[in-house]
């Protein structure tokens, strides 16, 4: 068998944030099996003739089960395929990358993972802000924003998210950000504390929106709009 995946890091969507080993694996691919965030100009550099195959996740839509995803892998790889799993940001972080590769052991298919420019790294540069801060941020912490139900996960360190002095950066938490926050007001979190709702990051519909966190909630809970985004707040959205 001569089948071999890449999964690789598409970053936030923009083609000119890809790596050039991105490119290479995209252009060489006999099938691609994208996220949603990963489709549109990104894809161009796929080859002419490779399978593309949308495979991605969107809360509150259709999608495709993670069992399925992973048997197209596996499928596709026993046929002698040279496969892309291109995942948006980097696939280790929040992607299921974790499934996709048990899948692939099981079937002794080999692999490789590709990073890519992480999202809540590209939502502070659009930001012009840093991620650390030298005396006022010396830690970074990211955090899922819901469960596989779609809720808020119970298990998660509410006492750290609640550190002053750490930059958070929420993924996929629009819906659930309003219950957090109560949360980690409880615990101490200033409802004051500097916010950023960085939405479509790189795209041409970026928003960028510079606020606080009681005031971001207050929004959220009256409306989440379809734009993906993230949530960053802490001593990195000052400024």
């Amino acid at each position: 068998m001569t089948g071999f995946v890449s999964f690789v890091g598409s970053g936030p969507g923009d083609p000119e944030l890809l790596t050039l080993k991105a490119v290479d694996r995209l252009k060489r691919a006999d099938a691609v099996l994208f996220d949603d965030l990963s489709s549109g100009p990104i894809l161009t550099h796929a080859r002419s003739g490779a399978d593309l195959v949308g495979v991605g996740k969107r809360a509150g839509r259709a999608s495709p089960k993670q069992h399925h995803v992973s048997r197209l892998l596996v499928d596709y790889a026993q046929i002698d395929q040279r496969v892309v799993r291109l995942k948006s940001g980097d696939s280790g972080l929040f992607g299921r990358l974790e499934e996709e590769l048990t899948a692939l052991r099981a079937a002794g298919i080999p692999y490789e993972i590709i990073p890519g420019v992480p999202s809540a790294c590209a939502a502070a540069a659009a930001a012009g802000i840093p991620l650390t801060r030298r005396l006022t941020a010396r830690r970074v912490q990211f955090v899922t924003g819901h469960d596989v139900t779609g809720q808020l996960p119970e298990d998660i360190n509410l006492d750290a998210l609640a550190d002053p002095t750490a930059s958070t950066v929420v993924f996929m938490g629009k819906r659930t950000f309003p219950r957090l926050l109560a949360a980690l007001t409880a615990r101490g979190l200033p409802a004051d504390t500097p916010a950023i709702l960085a939405e479509g990051v790189s795209g041409p519909e970026q928003r960028i929106l510079r606020t606080t966190v009681i005031a971001l909630a207050d929004t959220l809970a009256q409306e989440v709009g379809n734009q993906p985004a993230l949530i960053l707040y802490g001593p990195l959205a000052e400024g």
